[in-house]
């Protein structure tokens, strides 16, 4: 593969995949014209239709990098520090890392190195002159373009849309600023603040499936119409999977907040006893009453207590931790973690409310169809039916649709 002549530099945290896209996109091609150049040791990965998946990876030899750094005509070390994927290409081929062959093998980006979101576009347009869709590795808590005021959706939830307007919202915005102060004092305090990100997230999203009726919420529902254009209107349920992470994460920093704070945990330990008599979990207990008052929210301490989910097993690994520091017992593991996030706690992908509602939508026209096809039968005005007997000797019935009075008469003439 020869060298290019237009510059393309790699965007920081971009995938190699979404920057091949954008080679060739500068070149006026296809970015299935570029593929040839590679041996490829693998077939891509699909999405519906056939077509590669937005959050797909490339991982290239080191001769397929070197070839892919002349095409873009930028320096190699850029590509070191903006691809996150680069240092893992010649690992991916082994004894063939230093094959002269050009090789490349594909992947998923999102279950390789984390989640994949779609880059802004206005953002990209003012670094390279070109408004091309972008696909950079995002966590979920850099998800803000403070600059445009959107919130960047994820590559691979099954739709079209790349991002949310947060111009009513800038709560939304704050609250990513905040967290750098919430993931630092997390690490100080020894916790992984990714793992304390993925609790809280786990935590707010099973409120948010039982605020559906919560009649006194009332700042998700604005707050969803805000980034649904004004109204979600009759695409409320799925304007309700897709913008679920934008419209919580102002809840999510702060119970992240409170979860990690020394004070609140001995609320805990308080709650449920202390070094006295042990005590059922209260709603309206001091660490219940606080977690609302962090939230905006008081009126939850009157809410029916529910502990069955994450916020439940972290109270419950946070008593166990105190107690067995207070008699010197050596912790067991992971029932003793309060960042421990089990998989039934952890909240249902986009992806897959989408699929749900899609399979909803199919099944409610599918008994709408049978319900007028039964109405047909009892009315027998729209229908004929038949009795047969099939080739393996069962008895059945069919129905067919009588032709209008206007289809049959053209059939008599």
């Amino acid at each position: 593969m020869g060298a290019g002549v237009l510059r393309v530099a790699p965007l920081p945290g971009e995938t190699t995949w979404s920057l091949l896209c954008r080679i060739a996109t500068r070149y006026a091609m296809a970015p299935g014209d570029l593929l040839p150049g590679w041996q490829w040791a693998n077939a891509r990965p699909q999405g519906p239709g056939g077509a590669t998946r937005p959050d797909a990876e490339v991982l290239l030899n080191r001769a397929g990098q070197r070839a892919l750094v002349r095409l873009s005509r930028t320096g190699e070390d850029s590509f070191a520090g903006a691809l996150p994927s680069w240092p893992d290409g010649p690992g991916a081929f082994a004894e063939t890392a230093d094959d002269d062959r050009l090789l490349a093998r594909w992947q998923v980006a999102s279950t390789a190195l984390g989640p994949v979101a779609f880059g802004c576009r206005l953002c990209t347009a003012r670094r390279t002159g070109q408004a091309s869709p972008v696909m950079r590795y995002l966590p979920r808590w850099a998800r803000v373009c403070g600059r445009h005021q959107r919130w960047l959706l994820d590559a691979a939830d099954g739709h079209e849309l790349e991002h949310l307007d947060l111009a009513d919202c800038p709560q939304v915005w704050a609250a990513q600023r905040r967290w750098a102060g919430v993931a630092r004092r997390a690490a100080q305090a020894g916790a992984d603040p990714e793992r304390v990100f993925a609790m809280a997230r786990a935590v707010v999203c099973q409120w948010w499936e039982q605020a559906l009726s919560w009649d006194q919420e009332t700042v998700w529902p604005t707050r969803l119409h805000h980034v649904a254009g004004g109204d979600a209107g009759p695409r409320f349920w799925w304007w309700r999977a897709v913008a679920r992470d934008a419209v919580t994460f102002p809840e999510v920093v702060a119970v992240a907040r409170a979860l990690t704070d020394p004070a609140v945990q001995e609320q805990v330990w308080d709650d449920h006893g202390g070094r006295g008599p042990v005590r059922a979990f209260r709603p309206d207990g001091a660490f219940g009453c606080e977690l609302a008052a962090r939230l905006g929210r008081p009126w939850m301490t009157e809410l029916p207590a529910d502990y069955s989910g994450a916020l439940g097993a972290w109270m419950g690994a946070v008593v166990r931790g105190r107690f067995r520091a207070e008699h010197g017992i050596t912790p067991t593991g992971w029932p003793d973690d309060p960042w421990f996030l089990k998989k039934e706690h952890r909240p249902a992908p986009v992806a897959v409310q989408l699929r749900n509602l899609d399979e909803h939508a199919e099944r409610a026209a599918r008994q709408a169809s049978a319900a007028q096809v039964r109405a047909g039968r009892a009315g027998d005005a729209a229908f004929t039916r038949v009795a047969y007997v099939d080739r393996r000797g069962r008895r059945a019935v069919a129905y067919y649709r009588r032709p209008a009075p206007a289809d049959a008469a053209r059939g008599q003439g």
